[in-house]
Formats: structure tokens, sequence, C-alpha cells
């Protein structure tokens, strides 16, 4: 399946090394204005090539409109995106094309389909996230409108945790940091790693501020349970808690949010309970494997059955996480505007202000 979402979906077309990638979607509410620079922007953020913390291909990731808006206004019809690839070096491939690489999707696409687009990835490729990106900016528009904002940044490397967690430096930060006391210490890691052909794991932290209680569809469309599946479908992740880590090491009595009537005591369940947002901050980690492209002689097999060892060639992210980051805020930002959408059905009282108001 190649789309997501409910209300406000979103389909996403175009492989790594093919001529494009662009998303389409449906569902955006008519005259909501789009700000193309801040689409751009957000690109900007995700795009690869810009420092040495990311893979070498550099791509601008110059995002084109082609439908769904007049006169800078969304006109209720398919926004359509799309993104030119211009950097591919698809000959870095050539040595792959009958060879499944250990941790990549090239095994079980073959597998699958019978065929597999090696150049990369293709379609299973993270190339396909920067869609996701463009996506989430017209999402962010609509809950910009709402004041609802999400943020995110790295909070572990390596294994090496973060004590603070300052949103607002990490929207400053080359790495997405968290913790300035950190960065140069994950940064010398990441480098580290990177001159011995190797790559990292980490973890991204994402907030989400300012929704309203009442977001998310129980029983089979909760809000944790969505977040949830967004964040998994994002390349390279296995994982995401929400709320307090720690939270199967407590009792119960430590782990309940108490409440008070005019505020929660405290917010391990993460701003979320029975699935449904409760108007605290919703609050999640998600957890990245090291990128599987790594130069080190490996064995694998053929698709022939042949047993082989081969070195992988072409340009690839020392760490996955730091430009993940942005792609776990644009996919925050696609389920919040779907629920926010949904939401707006559940009590008569809305039917009846905008149709009979």
């Amino acid at each position: 399946m190649n789309s997501f979402g409910e209300i406000f979906r979103f389909t996403t077309f175009g492989e790594s090394h093919g001529k494009a990638i662009g998303v389409v979607i449906d569902g955006v509410p008519a005259g909501l204005e789009i700000d193309e620079e801040f689409i751009q922007n957000e690109m900007d953020r995700r795009r690869p090539g810009k420092n040495k913390f990311a893979t070498a291909r550099n791509e601008a990731d110059k995002v084109e409109i082609l439908s769904g808006v007049f006169e800078g206004v969304s006109t209720g019809t398919p926004i359509s995106m799309v993104i030119f690839n211009t950097n591919q070096k698809s000959r870095d491939y050539s040595n792959i094309k009958d060879i499944f690489r250990p941790g990549h999707a090239d095994f079980t696409y073959f597998h699958k389909y019978g065929i597999r687009d090696y150049r990369g990835g293709g379609r299973s490729s993270a190339r396909e996230t920067a869609a996701r990106v463009a996506a989430g900016a017209i999402a962010k528009l609509i809950l910009k409108q709402l004041n609802i904002t999400i943020d995110s940044g790295i909070i572990e490397i390596g294994g090496i945790r973060a004590k603070e967690e300052d949103f607002e430096y990490a929207k400053t930060s080359e790495i997405f940091a968290l913790d300035k006391e950190l960065e140069d210490i994950w940064k010398q890691a990441v480098l580290d790693t990177k001159n011995n052909h190797d790559s990292l794991g980490g973890v991204v932290k994402v907030k989400i501020s300012n929704l309203p209680i009442g977001l998310g569809e129980p029983i089979y469309y909760k809000l944790d349970n969505i977040l949830a599946s967004a964040m998994i479908s994002i390349n390279a992740t296995k994982g995401i808690m929400i709320g307090n880590t720690n939270a199967h090491k407590l009792k119960g009595s430590q782990n309940n949010d108490e409440i008070r009537k005019d505020k929660f005591l405290s917010n391990n369940c993460g701003g979320i309970l029975g699935g449904i947002s409760n108007g605290e901050n919703v609050e999640f980690e998600v957890y990245f494997k090291p990128t599987p492209s790594i130069f080190q002689t490996q064995k694998t097999i053929d698709k022939f059955g042949n047993e082989v060892d081969f070195s992988l060639q072409g340009r690839h992210d020392p760490i996955v996480a730091i430009r993940g980051s942005v792609v776990a805020e644009a996919m925050s930002a696609v389920v919040i505007a779907d629920m926010i959408l949904l939401n707006m059905t559940r009590k008569m009282e809305n039917v009846i202000k905008i149709y009979k108001g």
C-alpha cells in the first residue's frame, strides 16, 4: 500500500533512481493558504548533501506543485507535488544488481515481487521520505491555523543519551541535537564511525503541543496506534515509545497521571489516554537502527543462491536518525491533521454548526 490516512490522505510515488518522486494529497480543505516558501524550507531541513553527517548525494529537493492550488490557496481538489531526482549515480550499484545487501529490503522485495530495482533500493529507499515531508508541510499549514506545533530532535546516538531536551536549540543544530552539551560528542561519534566505514543508530524525540482533547478514533484508529504505524513506516525505524519510556519499570501508583481541575499532575501517558488525546503534550521517541549501507566487506547470497562476499559502493548516511527526525515530524503532522478532520464529525453539534449555523 502506498497511501496513508483517512480524510487527509496522501499517496507517494517514485523510486530512488527514477526520474522523480512525488505525492498526491487528498482531503485538504479549500481555502488553505499554501506557503510555498515554508514547504521548501521543510524540504531543505531533510534534504541530503547538506553536511558531513548525511549522505553526499546532493539533491536540491525542489518541490513543484502541479495541481490543487489556485492563486496561492488550496481548491479542495487533490494537491500533487513532484520532486525531480537530479543527482543519481546508478553505476554505483552495478556490482550488486544480483546481490542481496544485508539489512536491506533487497531479499524480501525480490521474493515478494520476483523483481527489484537494485539502484539504491528503488521504492524501498529512504529517498521516498522526501515526498512524505512535502505532505507533512501541507499538514503543518493546516495545524498552524490551530496553533498546534510539532517539534523533534535527537535524544540519543550510539547509546549516548541526552540529559537535556531543548527543542529550540535543536532547530539551530546541524544534527537536531536536543542536548547542547552532547552535540559535539554525538558529532564525533558519527564521524569516527563513518571513518571506520560503519554506521550508528539513534533515537528521535517528538513533541506535539497545543492539541485539543478528543483526537483519536477508538478502537482501531486510536491516536497512539496510528502514530505508531506512521513512525514504523519510516525507513530504518524499529520501535516507538509513547510517554514515559521507563513506564514498564514502574508501579501503577508511580505511573498514573493524577488529575486536578486545571491540569494533569504528570504526563507519563504521553498525552494519550484510551487512544484519545487528553490535552497534554503528545510525546514519544522513535528508535532508528544503524544505516544498513556500510562500506565493509559483508557475507551474503545472490539471487541464484550462491554465497558471496561483497563491498558496497555509493553515498550513504552514516546515521539515519538525524534526517529521520524531520520525517518523523512530517508523519506526525499528517496523523494529527487527519485526526482533526475526523474529529469534526463526532458530535452532532458540529454538524449543526456547519449546516444550520
